[in-house]
């Protein structure tokens, strides 16, 4: 049955959806790439709450989310900014999230790695900086996961150089337990992380960037880089000390820096990999089986919606990981912490299903189609 979708203009456009969904079921573990994909969580739709107060989340749902990415195959990468961290939740609820993911992955077998920051303070000294740091570190080892030493807001605006990067970030890697992800986050995503590394200068601050690693090789396991520029991960990956490996973060050339080239590949931790799950999945099992041109078939026509989800303000790409959720099925609602549902257009809604429903993401495209029109009544449009 056609429906009317509102284009960028606001005029109404016919669409008919596709009545099957895309052909995919879990497999075995992935032997070429190690994949992660970052998770949003589940708010609770019935909590009396506003948009400054503390997360209410629907720990059923959001455990359920990732038995659903580990099912596939996939590793979850947890309490990172897919999960609102710096935008609807705070410490408090990122703590009890890692605590309870990461005995949800044990008992599930489940690959997990999780977040440490300093969003405990919203500024500070850079003792204060370390103390969070360090404070988020045990949260997560004491779990049981593996760390991800995220890029701090905190820590961007107390350091005065590159080598105040160089003593927090040595200072981390040489308590931590075991070999963490360091992950450099552009201020696409966040802007207060302008000039990260101490540097405004993208070389400048990769060269800051590589010293940290090469002083502590054997404590770093990978690095996630989310800077939407290709060339710069790929010149970056190439001068990676050998056994550091790149994990791309990079929502918009994924496919080709997955794949790689006769130098190299990045392997992912991706948060289009949400909506994506399956598909991906199944694309990185054809990978396993030296098919490159099978791997991107699959995984090339799923650009389009990255690149609409992540559109700028790419930090609100979270709004349309959601809403893809709901209209999956894989939670009864479409709320979000910090009332983040707010921070996307109808017409981007409109377009983000039309994309995703082509693709075959959705399970039941009835289901989807019957709540993207439930959506559209709401905003008054009644075709």
């Amino acid at each position: 049955m056609t429906i009317h979708l509102p284009d960028a203009s606001g005029a109404l456009r016919a669409y008919e959806p596709r009545t099957e969904p895309l052909a995919v079921t879990p497999g075995s573990p992935f032997t070429s790439r190690t994949v992660f994909s970052a998770a949003h969580v589940v708010a609770d739709p019935y909590a009396d709450v506003s948009p400054d107060s503390p997360a209410a989340v629907d720990w059923d749902a959001t455990l359920a989310f990732r038995r659903h990415l580990w099912s596939h195959g996939l590793g979850v990468a947890e309490a990172m900014d897919t999960a609102q961290r710096g935008m609807g939740l705070d410490w408090a609820g990122a703590a009890e999230l890692i605590r309870r993911s990461a005995a949800e992955a044990k008992a599930e077998g489940g690959l997990i790695a999780c977040g440490v920051g300093t969003d405990q303070i919203a500024s500070g000294t850079l003792e204060e900086v370390r103390t969070a740091y360090e404070e988020q570190l045990a949260v997560v080892e004491e779990a049981g996961a593996q760390a991800i030493l995220m890029a701090s807001r905190a820590l961007a605006a107390a350091a005065k150089g590159p080598e105040d990067y160089l003593e927090v970030y040595g200072h981390l890697l040489r308590q931590a337990a075991e070999p963490v992800i360091l992950h450099w986050l552009g201020p696409m995503f966040d802007p207060a992380l302008e000039g990260y590394w101490g540097s405004s200068d993208l070389d400048a601050a990769t060269d800051t960037f590589l010293e940290v690693i090469a002083a502590h090789p054997d404590k770093v396991d990978g690095i996630k880089v989310s800077l939407l520029d290709a060339q710069r991960e790929i010149d970056l990956r190439r001068r990676l000390p050998q056994g550091v490996r790149c994990y791309t973060g990079d929502d918009f050339n994924y496919p080709e820096l997955i794949a790689g080239d006769d130098k190299g590949f990045s392997h992912a931790l991706l948060g289009i990999f949400d909506p994506l799950g399956p598909l991906a999945a199944e694309a990185v099992r054809v990978l396993d089986t030296g098919d490159v041109a099978g791997f991107r078939g699959l995984l090339d026509p799923t650009v389009d919606l990255s690149r609409h989800l992540f559109q700028a303000p790419t930090r609100f790409y979270k709004t349309g990981v959601v809403f893809l959720a709901w209209l999956a099925g894989h939670q009864s609602h479409f709320t979000m912490v910090g009332g983040l549902q707010s921070a996307r257009s109808l017409p981007h809604f409109a377009r983000a299903y039309e994309l995703a429903d082509g693709l075959g993401l959705f399970p039941d495209p009835k289901l989807a189609e019957e709540r993207m029109r439930t959506l559209l009544s709401l905003y008054g449009v009644n075709r």
